[in-house]
């Protein structure tokens, strides 16, 4: 399908759930790339769910957000239960205008939502010079290191920083896998790979509703779950926000809104280190692709360099929807 008629179809679908034409392009927007990137697991196969909240109230379609201005460098946003990517669209642009005008910015969000990838935000810093981090909670899927329940979400942490060329951004779940993956692998009856959750009886599996009932794997044992509490006490406990395991899963829990909370950094690399930043960095991406080549490995890449390689080789192509997912935007494409 051509990425214009995707493009004008997310726009009308989320007009159709009362969110205004700008609202709707954002978050067209933001699923689109999704796809362009292969992250498909943020993508399209999100969209029912963002709807299903819009029709039940629980994302709100004219949201009241309040910004409040703590300092120059500081703000503090109250996002009034909007969809997360128009949350965190505005907290992003506002982190950068502070950290243009005084070196740095910090901008907190609460009463969001799901706001898709990290890694959309930070490339948005990185392509005004900027270093930046982006951190947001999730729902209970990993079970803090010692215990047998899930508690901490699978708390993305994400830094950008800029090139030269590609930008550089590191985005990770504090989990093997990112859950969006296993949803889409449920929704569309496949495997996971083995390894990365534990079924109810704390067993393997590579079946995606097992997983999803059970618990999922940190990175690294237990750094993995420091991670992820670390991510826990930054977006949710500073923020205002849902933390402790009562943020609320966007697809399973209707019972009321998530309060999702985000926070963003950006640093002006100016303020240390005038205009020989990107020089440097250069002569460190430089030093480490130099590296020798371990077995199997072609080039030494850094975080980011695939997913833009990737983009632009799907940029020009039709995109492939699977059935099930295009027959629920079709279901949603209906003008009431």
């Amino acid at each position: 399908m051509k990425k214009k008629v995707i493009a004008l179809k997310l726009k009308r679908i989320f007009k159709n759930h009362n969110l205004s034409n700008n609202h709707s392009k954002i978050c067209a927007d933001y699923l689109l790339k999704a796809e362009l990137i292969n992250a498909q697991s943020h993508g399209l196969a999100r969209l029912k769910m963002y709807c299903d909240r819009l029709k039940k109230g629980l994302i709100s379609s004219k949201p009241k957000i309040k910004v409040k201005k703590i300092s120059s460098s500081i703000s503090h946003i109250n996002a009034d239960n909007s969809i997360g990517f128009v949350a965190a669209d505005l907290g992003i642009k506002i982190a950068i205008q502070n950290a243009k005008k005084t070196g740095i910015g910090l901008v907190a969000i609460k009463k969001s939502g799901h706001y898709g990838l990290s890694s959309f935000y930070a490339e948005q810093a990185v392509k005004k010079n900027l270093l930046v981090f982006c951190f947001t909670n999730a729902p209970p899927a990993l079970a803090p290191h010692g215990a047998k329940k899930a508690l901490f979400g699978t708390n993305p942490i994400c830094f950008g920083a800029p090139t030269g060329k590609a930008p550089f951004i590191f985005d990770s779940s504090a989990s093997m896998i990112n859950r969006g993956k296993i949803r889409r692998a449920e929704k569309l009856g496949l495997k996971i790979p083995y390894g990365v959750a534990l079924n109810k009886k704390g067993k393997i599996t590579t079946n995606a509703k097992e997983a999803l009932l059970g618990t999922q794997l940190p990175i690294a044992e237990f750094k993995g779950s420091g991670l992820a509490w670390m991510v826990d006490i930054l977006s949710g406990v500073l923020t205002g926000s849902s933390h402790g395991g009562k943020t609320k899963d966007p697809f399973d829990d209707f019972s009321g809104p998530q309060n999702v909370g985000h926070l963003f950094i950006t640093i002006n690399p100016k303020v240390f280190s005038g205009n020989s930043f990107l020089k440097e960095i250069k002569k460190n991406i430089k030093l480490v692709k130099k590296l020798p080549k371990a077995k199997g490995f072609s080039s030494i890449m850094y975080p980011g360099e695939r997913k833009n390689k990737t983009y632009k080789k799907n940029i020009n192509k039709d995109m492939f929807i699977p059935s099930k997912i295009l027959k629920e935007m079709n279901e949603l494409d209906v003008v009431k």
